[in-house]
């Protein structure tokens, strides 16, 4: 790649979370029997008309706000004429040159921690394709498939595009933007951001230029990225694959390309179609789209706290790192855990419940929700069993290794901490006369050890050390409070600590 510039711009199609889909009350909803959420609108049968719904308008300005695009006085829809058996009126209501939102930009966190714009040159409105399914023939793709299935469900759904200006130099940065752009989605309500179910699909533009030119290369279109790890790989494969292009002296040439996931590269899919293609008209069975002023404030002014802001706020409230915030508002439902455990916490001031809450939730509850795919709503643990879990760290109840115990237990449905604590007697023991004893009965069952210890040197003293530690907790099966006895075998041994 020496001596090339990568330029990338991505579509997001995002699957808006209304209840209905976007020109009829067919009910927009994920999973359902294939053809079972449809009528005449979303079939395009012959006297049907399309009446716009009006959520899914809103969801669109909350988008424009969140994006910070110009929202224009009037915008239109347009038809989007193409012959595809998943659109069953062979066209696609959609917007073209006048769309809903244009203009705006998202800050980007670079890895330097420094935040890029990224131009986002229009979201339109515009309903969603049925899907297509082709059997036999391996792949999933036409290609060789003995025949293909098509679901009507998801025509209709309604769908905001949004297109990114050409402002993008790697596949990591290209991450970063969708990363960020679903964190806004997901915070702002207008989408579930499922890439699994559909819910957020990309496209990505990309083509090279000699590096330190003004001019952009041809580009190619690349499909079928269902996450974002995908995406990385297909744009690096995509670079690396028109440098060689390029390097041999031959021409990148502009079309759309298939990523292949278990292949790990790009295939030619068909040419790049142009606006021309597409033979855009204003589609003539609905009025232009006209949001009022008031309506425009009301949105604006519902508008929540979007992620930069909340992870901003999160730092200075609680005193965590950026890098924890940034796991914290990143990963859906984790944020709203954490901070329902710190509201319920009795731990202590609230950075100090803060910074314990973050801990674990970054940590052992992270693990469980990345292992069990279920999200932190679902979990058995509730954000005020945790509160309950750090409070009996903090007083000294549990320790830290019998606290991941607990916690083990509450997130497979073993109840509350403070009962789980209770049933299995895991209470840390602070008693120094019980804790005297253990000690001094280690100590006599190795007098050998004690007096190497004693007569030593700091490097033999240090592994005594954890050997005569080890023993007394296991002495106390693990419930002694370490803090107690190391003093006490200090004392006991009466030599300093190494």
């Amino acid at each position: 790649m020496s001596g090339w510039e990568t330029v990338i711009g991505l579509e997001v199609h995002c699957e808006l979370a209304t209840r209905t889909k976007l020109f009829c009350s067919c009910r927009n909803d994920f999973g359902a029997e294939p053809n079972t959420y449809v009528c005449p609108v979303c079939l395009g049968l012959p006297g049907s008309l399309p009446v716009l719904n009006e959520r899914a308008v809103e969801f669109a300005l909350r988008v424009g706000e969140a994006l910070h695009c110009d929202i224009p006085e009037e915008s239109i829809f347009h038809r989007k004429n193409y012959f595809y058996p998943d659109m069953p009126k062979n066209f696609q209501i959609s917007q073209y040159d006048e769309p809903v939102c244009g203009n705006g930009w998202l800050a980007v966190p670079g890895p330097d921690g420094t935040a890029q714009r990224v131009g986002v040159e229009r979201a339109h409105l515009e309903e969603d394709t049925g899907k297509t399914s082709h059997v036999g023939g391996g792949g999933g793709r036409i290609h060789g498939a003995d025949h293909s299935l098509v679901d009507y469900n998801r025509a209709g759904v309604p769908l905001l595009e949004i297109v990114s200006k050409p402002d993008l130099r790697s596949a990591e940065g290209a991450r970063a933007y969708v990363a960020e752009l679903r964190g806004v989605l997901e915070a702002i309500g207008v989408s579930d951001v499922k890439m699994e179910e559909g819910s957020l699909r990309i496209d990505a533009n990309i083509s090279l230029r000699p590096a330190g030119s003004e001019k952009l290369g041809t580009r190619a279109e690349i499909k079928n990225m269902n996450s974002l790890r995908s995406l990385v790989r297909a744009l690096e494969y995509e670079a690396g694959r028109q440098a060689d292009v390029l390097e041999a002296g031959e021409a990148v040439v502009q079309e759309t390309r298939h990523w292949d996931e278990d292949a790990g590269r790009t295939y030619s899919l068909r040419s790049k179609e142009e606006a021309y293609d597409y033979r855009y008209f204003p589609e003539p069975d609905l009025v232009p789209l006209s949001p009022s002023a008031e309506w425009r404030e009301q949105v604006r002014a519902a508008m929540p706290e979007l992620p930069a802001a909340r992870k901003t706020r999160l730092v200075e409230a609680w005193g965590i790192s950026d890098v924890d915030a940034g796991v914290l508002v990143g990963t859906p439902g984790l944020a709203d855990y954490a901070e329902a455990a710190v509201a319920a916490s009795a731990a202590g001031a609230a950075g100090l419940a803060g910074r314990d809450v973050t801990n674990w939730v970054t940590g052992d509850l992270l693990a469980n929700v990345r292992e069990t795919g279920a999200a932190p709503a679902e979990l058995a643990l509730s954000p005020g069993g945790l509160a309950e879990l750090v409070g009996l760290v903090a007083d000294g109840t549990l320790s830290r290794p019998l606290a991941k115990e607990v916690l083990g237990a509450a997130l497979s449905g073993g109840g509350s901490p403070a009962a789980i604590v209770a049933e299995r007697g895991l209470a840390q023991v602070s008693d120094e006369g019980s804790l005297e004893a253990a000690v001094a009965a280690v100590l006599a069952t190795h007098p050998a050890e004690v007096e190497r210890y004693r007569s030593g040197e700091d490097k033999d003293r240090k592994k005594l050390r954890g050997f005569f530690m080890g023993k007394v907790m296991a002495e106390m099966k693990g419930r002694g409070n370490p803090q107690v006895l190391n003093r006490l075998l200090d004392e006991a041994l009466g030599a300093p600590s190494p």
